[in-house]
Order: C-alpha cells, then sequence, then structure tokens
C-alpha cells in the first residue's frame, strides 16, 4: 500500500463519478476513499456501487455530506481532494481548496484532456456560462437542422442519477413509457421529454464510456446535451456555449463556465428579446475579450403560452424550473416574462404557502423571490410541490417550466404552460454553422 495517494472527490452526482471512471478507475496508484455530495437534495448517504467502480473497490465507495469534508479528509487520511461538480463561484472553488490544504491535503481540478472521451462518429456540444442560459432550446435548434439533412441523432445528457446507480449505469429513453419504466424524477423529465417528443432518442446514465459506445451504434452525430455550466465529457467537433445578459459578467465569474467560453467555437448570445442593452453589450465584449475567434450568434427566445386569454387581470402563480433559479440564482424565467406581457393584474409569493421540502428550499435559496420552483428530484419533494400549489391563494397558475407538470402533478386550479423556442437574430445563424460542420465531419451514409 505504500505510495497510494487517497483520494476524496467532491460532487453531486455527475462529474464526480465521470472523473473517477475516466481518471482513477482501475489506477493502482490512486485510491478513491469517499465522494461526497452537494447541489442536490438527498443524494448523499449512498454508495457508489463495486458493479461501477470495479474490482479495487469490493465494497463501493461511500458518498457523504460535502459540509463533512475536512472531518473526513483527517479520519480517511485523505492526500488529494478533486473538486467535481458546477456552477460555483471562484471564491467559492478557492474557499474549499483552502480548507483542503489547511487539512494537509492537495487541491485538484481535472481538466479535459483526461476526462473527455473520443467518440468514433461526429460530436456537437452544447453547453453554457451558467444554469438557466438556453442550451435545451438551443440543442433542440440544432437537432432540427441536423435532422433536415437526413442524419440519425442521437442526444446523450449530461448526467442525472438520483436513484440506483447500477440499475442508471446505460439509460435509454426513446418513448414517454422508458420515463417511467426508470422512475424519472420531474428535472430528468424535463429534460428528457422535450427530445423524446420530437423523436429524439436520449441517452443518460453514470458510466460515460458505456453509453458513448452504444449510442454510437445508432446515430451519425451525437450531440451532448449539457448540465449546469459543466464541460463536456465527450470531445467535441463543434462546442457551442450559450451566454446570457439576464446575468452579465457571470460568464467570467463562475466555474467551469468561462471554461466553456474560452473553448467555444460557437458561442450564443441568447434573450437578447428581454435584456437591457447594456447587459447585451458587457457579454458580447466579454466574450470578445477572451475569445475573439469564435462566431457569436445573437439569439431570442420568445416565449408563447397556451389560452394567453386566461392571463389577463388575474393573481398568478408562476412556477418556474427548479434548478435555474436555485444554484443557477435567476430571479426569474419564462412564466414572469409571460406574466408581465399578458398583462397578469399580480404574482402571487408562494413563501406564505410552501409546504414540506420547499420550506428547506427556500431556507437554502433565500434570494428566489416571488416564484415557486418545480423541485422534483423525487417522489416527496413532487407532493410537497402539489401541496404548495393546491394551498397558494391566487387565480391562475403559470407553468414556465420545460415540460407540462400537469401530466405530472394533479392541479387544483386553472393553468397554462408556456412553451419557449430560440430564434435566431440577424446574421451568422446556425444555418451556416451547422452546413460547416457537416461538411467537414459527417461522413455520408
Amino acid at each position: 500500500m505504500a505510495g497510494i495517494r487517497n483520494v476524496l472527490i467532491l460532487g453531486a452526482a455527475g462529474r464526480d463519478f465521470h472523473n473517477f471512471n475516466t481518471v482513477y478507475r482501475g489506477d493502482p496508484a490512486f485510491r478513491v476513499v469517499a465522494f461526497t455530495a452537494t447541489q442536490i437534495p438527498d443524494i448523499d448517504g449512498r454508495t457508489y456501487p463495486a458493479e461501477l467502480a470495479g474490482p479495487g473497490y469490493p465494497k463501493g465507495i461511500p458518498i457523504y455530506p460535502q459540509d463533512e469534508f475536512g472531518a473526513l479528509i483527517d479520519r480517511l487520511g485523505v492526500h488529494e481532494v478533486v473538486f467535481a461538480y458546477s456552477d460555483v463561484t471562484y471564491p467559492h472553488v478557492m474557499h474549499l481548496a483552502a480548507e483542503a490544504m489547511a487539512h494537509g491535503a492537495d487541491f485538484r481540478l481535472l481538466g479535459p484532456g483526461g476526462t473527455m472521451l473520443k467518440s468514433s462518429k461526429p460530436v456537437v456540444s452544447i453547453c453554457a456560462v451558467r444554469t438557466g442560459c438556453g442550451k435545451s432550446q438551443t440543442t433542440r435548434r440544432i437537432v432540427e437542422l441536423l435532422r433536415e439533412k437526413g442524419l440519425k441523432l442521437v442526444v446523450v445528457r449530461h448526467p442525472m442519477p438520483y436513484g440506483d446507480l447500477v440499475a442508471q449505469k446505460v439509460q435509454r429513453f426513446a418513448t414517454r413509457e422508458d420515463l417511467v419504466r426508470h422512475q424519472c424524477t420531474i428535472e430528468e423529465i424535463e429534460e428528457y421529454e422535450p427530445h423524446i417528443d420530437r423523436g429524439t432518442i436520449v441517452y443518460a446514465g453514470v458510466d460515460y464510456e458505456a453509453i458513448l459506445r452504444q449510442a454510437e451504434l445508432e446515430a451519425d452525430v451525437v450531440l451532448w446535451d449539457g448540465g449546469n455550466n459543466d464541460l463536456p465529457f465527450f470531445r467535441p467537433d463543434l462546442e457551442v456555449v450559450v451566454v446570457d445578459p439576464l446575468r452579465p459578467g457571470h460568464e467570467l465569474a463562475y466555474f467551469p463556465g468561462e471554461a466553456n467560453l474560452r473553448r467555444a467555437q460557437v458561442v450564443v448570445l441568447n434573450k437578447i428579446d428581454s435584456a437591457a442593452p447594456q447587459d447585451i453589450e458587457t457579454v458580447r465584449s466579454n466574450t470578445r475579450k477572451v475569445n475573439p475567434n469564435a462566431i457569436v450568434i445573437d439569439a431570442a427566445s420568445p416565449v408563447t403560452v397556451d389560452n394567453p386569454e386566461l392571463v389577463r387581470g388575474k393573481r398568478v402563480l408562476v412556477v418556474e424550473d427548479g434548478p435555474t433559479l436555485t444554484h443557477g440564482e435567476m430571479k426569474y424565467g419564462a412564466g414572469v416574462v409571460a406574466a408581465r406581457r399578458l398583462g397578469a393584474a399580480e404574482i402571487v409569493d408562494p413563501r406564505p404557502f410552501l409546504k414540506g421540502s420547499l420550506i428547506d428550499t427556500f431556507r437554502k435559496y433565500p434570494d428566489i423571490g416571488a416564484v415557486l420552483p418545480a423541485m422534483g428530484y423525487g417522489a416527496e419533494q413532487m407532493a410537497d410541490l402539489q401541496a404548495t400549489i393546491d394551498a397558494a391563494d391566487c387565480d391562475l397558475v403559470i407553468i414556465g417550466t420545460p415540460i407540462d407538470l400537469r401530466r405530472y402533478v394533479s392541479f387544483s386550479k386553472p393553468a397554462v404552460r408556456v412553451d419557449y423556442q430560440l430564434q435566431e437574430i440577424g446574421q451568422p445563424t446556425f444555418v451556416e454553422v451547422i452546413d460547416q460542420f457537416v461538411a467537414e465531419h459527417v461522413r455520408r451514409r
């Protein structure tokens, strides 16, 4: 055992497992003694199973809450702490580095060179500088253009393995029935269902080497649909990154979003229809400063509402995408935009009506404000979401989430749903970008 380095990986059930699988699994020079977990509720207290960890870990690898990590360094004799989650400020990362060093450990960030997997098929990655910039509608736009060229596409989604990790090693979603079979949470359904409804196969899971090899069997082009502001797990042939002028300056202040921005071949400057001109210029200037060679596509995400006539003059409860409001730190989303544009009389503050785990969510993220995040990481949170909506004193619910929540949560009140798609403004557009990508990288069948 002499010379083996004990490693502790700080994560959130995604990048942490991928870093282990690509860098540490099977390397006799290292022993990963534990993971920690944060950001996502109820993902600690589990074990990364032996079936996935490999022969060096017959008992698997325990997962502890991140707030224990200093004590874990001491108790487990940790030599090296690896930071492996995303969408956090630089001070957040460095405070953790300071704590690790105070306990005598090295602090490490793994870059793309050792963690990106090479595909036998062309890869397009869609990432962002923050959660909630508009990756999903950007991915759907690229899928649309590639499909027009007669190509077979598979989307691989950034991991969200919140359940049985062995069962979730490789997940394939082609129908809504697959969402039920895999016992998906609302957070997973929000990412997978819009693709499935458009006839696109989606893969996700835990072991992305196995996922990639299976996806390659049925794809001409693989699309990496990123999560948070993390780097791609696959080596892209076309790297698209979305920036957000509603949060100007964040593109240079959050990890690892700035790395995405500096790597991007194409930058999508989204939401220019709702951002202030000076904020648009700030993001444009920052983009030019760190990545002057990137193609910049101006874009909007205009909202549409089913039954918009129901909104005017009503007291509305707005339900928005959960991660965008929580660790994404957005004050509002598409639902609030729709409420304001359609003349709602009042946006009802959900905080007096919160139930169960949503009370804890607002305590952890006190700046959310007068909108309700659609927290749905498990059955308990889904029940608390429904109870909060039932209790709210409002005339109408506006659903601003990527899916129609009415299919998964019973509503006792009238509701309308907001939809949004990417719309390029001016030149260049994705048409030219995709034409060039196909000409350079796609082998015709």
